[in-house]
């Protein structure tokens, strides 16, 4: 199980987010600089231990209302071949040492843990509390679809999400960016849990989606 550790990062998460988030085809510009604040998500545990996942939410506080994107982040001790594309940047890890921080979109780990959760063979676990489920996070109709051996996934953005492609999966995998309440599409596999904006308005919705492969 991974170990959350009470330190310090240098940037911070949401300081590199701030920089990152405008260059994104997903980000709803504001006219001014992004002010993202956490409001919620989980993590998925790697086997290997070497992968830190976290299914990140930021709420921009520079938009009115507040609008709230759902930032994979993996976290690694050294630079992922092949994923320049998905780098936000380094920081230095109070016990770690320095991380290479992407979006997890571009790192394999990632998404075969996601695509492994999507199939009920995850458990999803709370974003701060070491081995710790959490019981928020609902898998509704579960994959059986499988990809092919690890390789740096090819990704499409989009205004609203990004796609993800792997060998072997017969359709992509859609990440959900901006998030908004709903319930999944028919014939989805789909993960939908919850966020909180702001001014306290809980809301639930979906992060991930695979068609058509139950």
């Amino acid at each position: 199980m991974a170990v959350i550790h009470r330190t310090t990062m240098t940037p911070t998460k949401l300081e590199l987010l701030a920089a990152w988030l405008p260059g994104q085809p997903w980000y709803t510009t504001t006219g001014g600089a992004p002010e993202p604040v956490r409001a919620g998500g989980f993590r998925i545990d790697d086997p290997e231990g070497e992968v830190g996942i976290d299914f990140m939410v930021v709420a921009d506080a520079s938009a009115e209302p507040p609008v709230a994107y759902h930032v994979p982040l993996t976290y690694r001790g050294a630079p992922l071949d092949g994923a320049e594309a998905g780098l936000l940047g380094t920081s230095e890890h109070g016990v770690l040492g320095k991380r290479w921080i992407y979006d997890a979109t571009h790192d394999p780990v990632a998404v075969e843990r996601l695509l492994a959760l999507l199939r009920g063979e995850a458990e999803p676990q709370a974003q701060s509390v070491s081995d710790t489920p959490d019981p928020t996070v609902a898998v509704e109709r579960p994959a059986s679809a499988r990809p092919a051996p690890a390789a740096v996934p090819r990704v499409a953005h989009g205004r609203q999400g990004t796609e993800v492609r792997v060998d072997g999966l017969p359709a992509a995998l859609f990440v959900t960016r901006v998030l908004r309440p709903g319930t999944p599409s028919d014939g989805e596999a789909a993960v939908v849990t919850g966020w909180t904006l702001p001014d306290g308005t809980q809301l639930r919705g979906v992060f991930a989606a695979l068609p058509g492969t139950a």
